[in-house]
């Protein structure tokens, strides 16, 4: 299956811009914090995939190659739980008799 490089570059660039974070309307600090979190996610997520690219390219020693996979694996599980505690928040907000 041959892949194009264009496509798979125009569906990354659509997916960044999906997954930054908005502009707080009131300029809060809990979404100006939220939105520094949502940064340094993408940020290491950015690292991770590079290094793993010249590793590919044989450009970066497999130590970290590996040192970037387990920080973006860190990262992801960490984004996981708190969207979990959220979810769960919002569930038990749900449940409270009115």
């Amino acid at each position: 299956m041959e892949t194009n490089p264009f496509i798979a570059s125009q569906l990354y660039t659509n997916a960044q811009a999906i997954a930054r974070p908005a502009e707080a309307a009131g300029g809060s600090e809990t979404g100006q914090a939220f939105a520094a979190i949502a940064d340094d996610f993408m940020a290491t997520l950015r690292a991770g995939e590079t290094t793993a690219m010249e590793g590919m390219a044989g450009r970066a020693d497999p130590q970290t190659v590996v040192e970037a996979l387990a920080a973006s694996e860190l990262a992801i599980e960490t984004a996981v739980a708190v969207r979990d505690r959220v979810v769960e928040a919002y569930q038990e907000i749900l449940r409270m008799p009115v």
